[in-house]
């Protein structure tokens, strides 16, 4: 554990799983990103970063200085949740405490904190792949075992406690992602062009069950006769929901449904034009663990409009309209007073700007350096509360 020498507390050694930064940037992988940048600022904890791939490897992706450990992910996570063998102790001599940042920690000696950000994997297994349903068991394993569980919010806490009794959970907020500037120029992506300067709706997100798309896209079409200019654009990669997203898309009719636009992944450029640009984020989602979209439109100046659902009042707080996920009549008519009062616009941005506060990545680097503290010393109860040095 941190001890404390001549006055000067030494640093924590933690391993660090950066398996989330190889890939794509999803979600998980900008909470790893900034979350990582952040603690390495720290002079109270040293990071040693590992990763979980021989694919890893092959293809050169992984920084100097990683910890490849020399295990198939498939193979270990089917050992994992059955066994504790393949432990990672051999490949992280001198570390004091393991983070696995998302959701999988192996087996170790050492005191563990795992990283969980939603739970609809667990409340609903029918729905997850099976690289999703294995790291759900690995998951429940490692808490079983001991391990204690970092929760991105509050809600997300309180689910893992239902799911998992007898987890000791703690709860350390994220923060938003640096959005990059406007772009001075529009992107010369298909999907902007397509827009030719008309007001836009804006959904960012897999198309996943739980991102409840087909019922915005009828929310929008219960609003577009009052707003004949209006487009729905829906900016995010193909999921499990992607069939009854187009069905519902479909359904509007020729003219209507030419209206709805689907862009897939955008890259940075586009993705921060779309929110400067937008005259509002849509995110009806049926559960959120944090919601980094609803930060990044705070970030733009963009009013939202959103569900109760998980995590999304307590991270947007006052700056969002909210209704029921249940409700597509409640959240058309959000929509609809977001686009057409300025008064209600002009509070939910500058509420906007005043919730981006509550947040931060020192803060969060802050509460999980003393979360690691508590850890490392065997003080692992759930949510007392966690004093972090801002240093």
């Amino acid at each position: 554990m941190a001890s404390i020498l001549g006055g000067e507390m030494t640093a924590l050694r933690v391993g660090f799983d950066t398996g989330p930064l190889l890939g794509p940037r999803t979600g998980v992988g900008l909470a790893v990103q900034e979350m990582h940048r952040a603690l390495a600022d720290r002079d109270d904890v040293e990071l040693t970063d590992y990763v979980l791939s021989l694919r890893a490897r092959l293809g050169g992706k992984v920084p100097p200085g990683t910890r490849i450990l020399p295990l198939p992910a498939a193979v270990a996570q089917r050992i994992w949740a059955i066994s504790d063998r393949a432990r990672l102790d051999r490949w992280l001599p001198g570390a004091q405490l393991v983070h696995g940042t998302n959701y999988v920690v192996p087996p170790s000696h050492l005191p563990r904190v795992v990283s969980v950000y939603d739970c609809w994997f667990l409340r609903h297994p029918d729905q997850a792949t099976p690289s999703v349903h294995r790291a759900g068991q690995v998951l429940r394993r490692a808490v079983a075992s001991g391990a204690v569980v970092h929760a991105s919010s509050t809600a997300t806490a309180d689910a893992v406690r239902a799911l998992l009794p007898g987890a000791a959970v703690h709860t350390v907020h994220l923060a938003a992602v640096p959005l990059a500037p406007a772009p001075a120029t529009a992107p010369t992506a298909t999907v902007v062009t397509q827009l030719a300067g008309r007001p836009f709706l804006l959904s960012i997100g897999t198309f996943e069950r739980r991102k409840n798309l087909p019922m915005l896209v009828q929310a929008f079409a219960a609003i577009a006769s009052s707003h004949p200019d209006l487009c729905l654009l829906l900016a995010g990669g193909d999921g499990d929901d992607s069939a009854a997203v187009q069905r519902a898309i479909a359904a509007l009719g020729p003219a209507l449904s030419a209206r709805v636009l689907v862009a897939g992944r955008v890259d940075t450029d586009t993705r921060s034009w779309l929110l400067h640009h937008a005259a509002a984020l849509a995110y009806p989602s049926l559960d959120e663990g944090f919601g980094f979209p609803l930060l990044d439109a705070m970030q733009a100046g963009v009013p939202v409009v959103a569900s109760t659902a998980g995590s999304i009042p307590e991270v947007a707080g006052d700056a969002a309209l909210l209704s029921d996920v249940a409700d597509v009549d409640a959240f058309a008519a959000n929509l609809h007073l977001a686009l057409h009062s300025q008064s209600v616009r002009a509070h939910l941005v500058a509420t906007g700007h005043q919730q981006l506060q509550r947040f931060s990545w020192q803060r969060c680097a802050a509460e999980m350096a003393a979360l690691y503290r508590r850890v490392a010393a065997g003080e692992s109860g759930s949510d007392a509360p966690i004093d972090g040095d801002t240093r």
